[in-house]
């Protein structure tokens, strides 16, 4: 592209679009691919333009429009969709509920080339239908061919978004403590629990309160298994004190325990766990006076179908920290942020 006089331009092609403003209108005067006419300098020249971008034969050059349709391009999400460009830029739209994942090393690396600028929500996102996913564009009018040509390269194989749509979950609730079972305290957990899986595709096949008794919590979470459950929930009876028997019950199962305690606050004694592909929540106290914990962290990765691993929990130290808003605005804030 070439800059020149507006008078010098008659019969040449913008290659941008020029934007007007005036009573209360804004909005593309002349688009781009116009063709300059004599009649339109004037019209120009009130605009405030004395000069124009205007196409001319030099190879390698790629307008901000198609820049951005060829970044679309090369990083498809099967469940969302790409808007057509709208200034430069193009936004990756959520058709469905579920987790974003972005590969933040990759992301990285096309932000370093040059004239490229791909901005996302974080990995490990809940979204929903209709959320704004991603944003893309160049910083410049045109790029050179070889920037987008790299960054083609660069996603060849690779995925650089996802959206991992909710799967259905058959889910057993197994609620411990004797002083529910014997009815001293009136059982708290399962309302909460049903209530935060309401919002995901989740079948609750069975709810069974236990005494502080080995055997009873692990017989009730067989059962529990028999009725086809892929994910156990376990809930009272985390911390270290004598009575508290969930995690050793957990572990009865076979289970394996990838990690008891995160670094998060609140819900700093969760217990994930799996016992072949059922994956296993052991849920502390936290959860029923706080209107957000670690819990809910978790539970939309689970119903995702991503496999929580040590590395995932102790990657949650940095936004572990809850802020403790009087008002809660999870998951828009920093909580669970890795």
């Amino acid at each position: 592209m070439k800059k020149v006089k507006v008078e010098d331009a008659v019969g040449m092609e913008l290659c941008h679009d020029v934007t007007a403003m005036y009573d209360g209108f804004k909005g593309a005067a002349f688009k781009r691919g116009h063709v300059i006419r004599e009649e339109d300098i004037p019209r120009l020249l009130d605009y405030g333009k004395r000069t124009v971008f205007v196409w001319e034969e030099n190879a390698g050059e790629v307008h901000e429009e198609d820049a951005a349709r060829r970044m679309a391009a090369m990083a498809p999400v099967a469940g969302a969709r790409y808007t057509e460009p709208s200034e430069g830029k193009v936004l990756l739209m959520a058709q469905e509920r579920g987790m974003f994942r972005v590969d933040a090393g990759l992301l990285s690396r096309l932000n370093s080339i040059g004239d490229l600028t791909i901005a996302s929500l974080p990995d490990h996102y809940p979204v929903e239908k209709g959320a704004r996913l991603a944003s893309m564009r160049i910083v410049p009018l045109v790029t050179q061919e070889g920037q987008l040509a790299q960054a083609e390269e660069l996603c060849r194989g690779k995925k650089l978004f996802d959206l991992r749509p909710y799967r259905r979950r058959r889910v057993g609730v197994t609620v411990t403590g004797s002083e529910v079972y014997h009815g001293r305290v009136k059982d708290k957990f399962e309302p909460v629990v049903r209530e935060k899986l309401a919002r995901y595709p989740a079948e609750i096949v069975g709810a069974t309160i236990c005494d502080d008794n080995l055997d009873m919590i692990t017989t009730a979470a067989k059962r529990h298994l028999e009725l086809g459950a892929d994910l156990l929930i376990f809930t009272g009876g985390m911390s270290v004190d004598p009575d508290d028997l969930t995690p050793s019950a957990i572990r009865a199962l076979g289970a394996q325990v990838v990690s008891h305690g995160v670094p998060a606050q609140p819900g700093n004694m969760t217990l994930a766990a799996y016992v072949g592909d059922t994956a296993i929540l052991g849920v502390p106290g936290a959860a029923i006076s706080l209107p957000t914990t670690i819990f809910d962290v978790l539970l939309p990765q689970i119903f995702a179908g991503d496999r929580l691993t040590k590395e995932d929990l102790v990657r949650l130290g940095s936004g572990g920290l809850c802020q403790m808003c009087q008002t809660c605005r999870w998951p828009n804030c920093t909580f669970g942020r890795y």
